[in-house]
């Protein structure tokens, strides 16, 4: 198996394994030491603004109550208008950080180095997440679909749950000939983006379109805005199903997709197995944490479709009380406690003790300019 490495510190990336328990809804600055950081004392103050994701809001509201909660004279604003709005605010310097389910394209980075100094933005996982599958057919919590049977569902050529590709998976399932209704994005998402690249990778006779954070347009259906909009419009549509994140889903069926001879279903632990085959993205600053996933692997037990949101950040920030406050709340986000709550809140995967030290290591490179 391929290691991740990331700048100096060459981290194996090795998630620790957390039940998914919970539902979604809508540290001090400097050195840390043995790969702990906490909020307490930190002492900073002012405001951080934020943009992005909304895979991220039960988790940022989490990390938003428990850093304000140590720093009672800091505030952090988080606005979830999805990973490319956020992403849009940040390379303009409308954003002190942004959360993004997609790392910087080479234009967004170049865009980034016009307001963050000559290193640009830069990476941090932040939270870690299944993308799910998710359906609504009453009797039927999971039903087992390949790589191919959920692209050709997705872009409609599949319209009924009974049809012959989806039987032949489910013998021992009693399949209805209820039509399926496809729910998509209608706003520019980083869990788009990376549902397309698994379908793309699974399936690629079958998914076509040029992978973005936009949902295609020759396969528009029912569509909604932000996590909540799709799980709201699939839970109340027999029928249907969408992709979200795995901790915002509900009482939805999911699908366990197929990897190599087996079908998986989605968990922290099938997460981790599929992110231990990243490597990084190449060309960007040494201390930057943007991955690529294989989103084809065959490793058993491997769940593929998996979401990585990052925090990004500016290596330069224009004063000192705003880089002291990203580096602070992004030192909390990644500590012990910060991955806690996010997976007590949203039932995430807290990220391991190497991925946190690389991460400490890119967060320590933030300065600010003069």
């Amino acid at each position: 198996m391929k290691a991740s490495q990331f700048g100096r510190s060459a981290a194996v990336l090795t998630i620790g394994a957390l039940a998914l328990t919970a539902c979604g809804s809508d540290n001090a600055t400097g050195e840390a030491t043995s790969g702990e950081t906490s909020a307490a004392g930190a002492g900073v103050s002012g405001t951080l603004t934020g943009i992005g994701a909304s895979s991220q809001q039960a988790a940022m509201t989490a990390w938003q109550n428990g850093f304000q909660g140590a720093n009672p004279e800091a505030q952090v604003q988080y606005s979830p208008d999805g990973s490319g709005a956020g992403r849009e605010a940040f390379t303009a310097g409308g954003a002190d950080f942004a959360g993004t389910d997609a790392y910087l394209d080479e234009e967004e980075y170049e865009a980034s180095k016009e307001v963050c100094g000559p290193d640009g933005g830069f990476h941090i996982p932040a939270y870690i997440s299944p993308i799910a599958v998710a359906f609504n057919l009453p009797g039927l919590d999971t039903v087992n679909m390949d790589g191919e049977t959920i692209a050709q569902v997705f872009t409609g050529e599949i319209t009924t749950w009974n049809d012959p590709a989806i039987a032949e998976q489910n013998p021992d399932a009693e399949l209805p000939d209820t039509p399926i209704t496809v729910v998509h994005r209608n706003d520019e998402s980083g869990t788009t983006e990376n549902f397309q690249e698994y379908l793309a990778a699974a399936a690629p006779e079958v998914w076509t379109a040029e992978v973005s954070g936009n949902w295609p347009s020759q396969w528009a259906s029912e569509n909604n805005k932000g996590t909540a909009g799709v799980v709201s419009s699939t839970s109340s549509t027999e029928g249907a199903i969408t992709y979200a994140d795995a901790s915002a889903i509900g009482d939805l069926g999911t699908v366990a997709v197929g990897v190599g001879e087996e079908y998986v279903e989605y968990s922290s632990e099938a997460a981790a197995k599929a992110v231990e085959t990243s490597t990084p993205v190449e060309g960007r600053a040494e201390y930057d944490m943007a991955m690529d996933l294989e989103r084809d692997t065959t490793e058993s037990g491997s769940y593929p479709i998996v979401l990585v949101s990052y925090h990004l950040f500016c290596s330069q920030y224009d004063s000192q009380e705003t880089a002291d406050l990203a580096k602070a709340f992004g030192e909390y986000v990644i500590s012990e406690e910060g991955q806690q709550a996010a997976a007590d809140s949203a039932g995430s995967a807290p990220m391991s003790e190497n991925l946190r030290t690389s991460a400490q290591e890119a967060l320590g490179n933030i300065t600010a300019a003069g």
